[in-house]
């Protein structure tokens, strides 16, 4: 029998009296939320089948005027938020078992109504070898497998018959991460914990206090480490798989059809929005997992973990310590930049960035004055003008310690940049002749500095980068360092270290380069520029170049 019960949660409005005045506390309209409904939808259920047809689904609809948002509170302890109100869970109790549900509908200032029902669900899954690798029988941790190639990537989530992307449903086809790819970040420090508790299975994510964000949910453009408490045992609920790789001709070999649903919120340690995960395979020692990113269900992540601990990471130091200063400028003359040290690039066309400037060698854009080197960007009726510098053919170098001391420049959409390429670009075509970003900092994120590579396999869209966050970075002077040497390849700001490349005859950092000087305006990493910009420079104190 239905159990119906609403409780409306009064608030209390205080006026208070002071002095003869009168404060006016407002908390806008708190219109508490009513007339709420909530349907309750068997997977598969028939005439025959009255309680689902074993998968143990049910799709909620809860509605109700003046609510903002929806929390369902379930009898197994477990709970899911859910904004729209549109909810599906998985009840994994073997059975058919009846659950109590709570639904609370909030609208302003907190004020809540509540619903309570029941659903008697039917539940024929069981994988109890998954639960066996998955706990060891009791409990187990797993790791990020951050030795292997492709132990994080996406791909298409699209049916088999999709005549571009169907095929490779199943695998990372879009992108796949080098081993120790992203070992500059907090991604590898998240050590998830699968127990049995009280004959329930249960998932801890420790992420040391930091969590992996996909760029499209924190930030807003790449991927980065953010604050977030994942303290607390997750309950973990298995069903049937009904992905498109279930579907595939030869899922057996694609697939284990074996579904993990986290409860409250839990994921597995890089954070796409969503907490059901699909067991592609698992032993005792090795899972490999696929997830469809919350809000663009056409792409799927796959994540590959194990269970042995990953060695100590030892940071490769240079063998050498560069000393001998081979190049300096420090912009003591007037006017023009050296025309002995520095050369130019010109014109507009986006730079393969899709950038809004027109570079120039004009004093409006680029002079030494006061004993810095400044490079302006500049509005210019409707467009932007700028400057880039560049030492080509005039001073190329292969290992050496990069200092830079720089003020950079405010704005939304200005990407000042210090940096370098591979001096045989013109024959060795971008990204096999390499690229060495010093520095790099965008005026829609002030603060943020950026220190990346770009080689084959890892450019464009999905560098080897890592970012710091500095303190008054386009008020005051700071020294931007990179040691380059056969080994390494190591960033620093104002002398402390925040990315270590380790460098090897694989990639193509151990040829001449030559250093760029730039400011430019919007594309792929600027961003939205804003409307009000009118001028802003990146100020250089000196260059120098020690091997």
């Amino acid at each position: 029998m239905k159990k119906i019960v609403i409780n409306l949660v009064s608030v209390f409005v205080l006026l208070l009296m002071v002095n003869c005045q009168e404060d006016n506390l407002g908390f806008g309209a708190l219109d508490t939320p009513s007339s709420l409904q909530v349907t309750a939808e068997l997977v598969g259920k028939t005439a025959a089948l009255p309680n689902g047809n074993g998968s143990g689904k049910v799709k909620f609809t809860s509605t109700a005027e003046n609510a903002i948002s929806y929390k369902y509170i379930f009898s197994d302890g477990t709970s899911q938020n859910s904004p729209s109100g549109i909810l599906e869970n998985t009840f994994a109790t073997p059975g058919t078992n009846t659950y109590t549900v709570t639904v609370i509908a909030s609208g302003a200032g907190g004020i809540a109504t509540n619903v309570t029902l029941e659903v008697t669900v039917f539940s024929n899954f069981k994988d109890e070898q998954a639960v066996q690798f998955l706990t060891g029988g009791a409990s187990r941790k797993w790791y990020w497998a951050q030795s292997e190639d492709g132990h994080l990537g996406v791909g298409p989530n699209v049916a088999w018959s999709d005549p571009t992307f169907g095929t490779k449903n199943y695998y990372p086809d879009f992108y796949s991460a080098k081993a120790n790819e992203k070992s500059a970040t907090c991604l590898y420090k998240s050590v998830m914990t699968f127990s049995i508790v009280g004959g329930n299975l249960k998932l801890e994510l420790d992420n040391k206090g930091q969590t992996y964000y996909n760029g499209a949910f924190k930030g807003g453009g790449e991927d980065a480490c953010y604050d977030l408490n994942t303290s607390g045992l997750k309950t973990v609920t298995l069903s049937k798989s009904d992905s498109f790789v279930t579907k595939n001709p030869n899922s057996a070999t694609q697939t284990r059809g074996t579904t993990m649903n986290f409860a409250d919120g839990g994921f597995m340690g890089y954070f796409v929005g969503s907490s059901s995960y699909e067991i592609l395979s698992i032993t005792d020692n090795r899972m490999v997992v696929r997830v469809i990113q919350s809000g663009n269900p056409f792409l799927a992540w796959y994540h590959t973990f194990t269970t042995a601990a990953p060695a100590a990471v030892v940071t490769p130091t240079p063998t050498t310590d560069y000393t001998v200063l081979k190049f300096a400028d420090e912009f003591n003359v007037a006017g023009a930049p050296d025309p002995t040290k520095w050369g130019y690039d010109l014109g507009a066309g986006g730079w393969g960035n899709g950038e809004a400037q027109t570079y120039t060698n004009g004093a409006d854009n680029v002079i030494v004055q006061n004993g810095n080197l400044k490079i302006t960007a500049k509005k210019s009726g409707t467009g932007y003008t700028s400057a880039r510098l560049k030492t080509e053919d005039k001073y190329e170098f292969t290992y050496g310690k990069i200092e830079v001391r720089a003020k950079l420049p405010v704005g939304g959409g200005t990407w000042p940049a210090i940096w370098s390429l591979g001096q045989d670009y013109k024959t060795n075509t971008w990204p096999k002749c390499g690229e060495i970003d010093f520095m790099e900092h965008k005026g829609n994120d002030p603060n943020v500095i950026h220190g990346t590579l770009h080689y084959p396999g890892n450019f464009g869209a999905n560098p080897n980068t890592a970012k710091t966050t500095i303190a008054n970075a386009a008020t005051e002077f700071h020294i931007y360092k990179t040691i380059w040497s056969p080994i390494s390849i190591q960033f620093y700001v104002d002398d402390k270290l925040f990315h270590t490349f380790a460098n090897s005859s694989s990639v193509p950092f151990n040829s001449d380069f030559f250093m760029i000087l730039n400011v430019a305006m919007g594309g792929s990493f600027g961003g939205a520029i804003d409307p009000a910009f009118t001028q802003s420079s990146m100020e250089i104190d000196y260059v120098r170049i020690y091997q």
